[in-house]
């Protein structure tokens, strides 16, 4: 019975792993739907790229060297979303220059939203908001 469990939460913690990848992969491809835009990618030679390729070798050590792997790749999400809270999260919470504003409502123009865009706070777009909910479902899967 205790055997079933541990496979079962292994699945579960690969699939979620495995959406992440493909999640993020959008920020250096174009994820275009019909008319519809996702995410705009920004290509192999970017800081995403950098991040994919950091997130892809997490995974691997994960699986493959327990318990080592799972503090690196637990280090490796807890990095990665501290950096998407500073550059989303922070400026919706604490408000925003109206600069950045214009380049991130820019930036983002014609992605799919749950929220319209707003003039004073920055709202992210939907494939941000999936990404930072899937980032963080990583996180609690590497911690339990």
């Amino acid at each position: 019975m205790k055997k079933t469990k541990i496979r079962e939460n292994g699945m579960m913690t690969m699939g979620l792993q495995i959406i992440l990848w493909i999640w993020f992969l959008g920020c250096v491809i174009t994820w275009r739907f019909g008319k519809v835009l996702l995410v705009e990618g920004v290509g192999c030679k970017s800081a995403e790229f950098v991040v994919l390729c950091l997130y892809g070798i997490g995974i691997v050590l994960f699986h493959a060297f327990q318990p080592a792997g799972r503090w690196i790749l637990l280090a490796i999400l807890i990095l990665w979303f501290t950096v998407q809270f500073f550059c989303h999260w922070y400026y919706t919470i604490f408000g925003v220059t109206k600069e950045k504003l214009a380049g991130y409502n820019d930036c983002f123009r014609g992605t799919v939203r749950i929220f319209p865009v707003s003039e004073k706070r920055l709202i992210p777009d939907f494939y941000h908001i999936m990404l930072h909910v899937l980032i963080l479902l990583n996180i609690i899967c590497c911690i339990i």
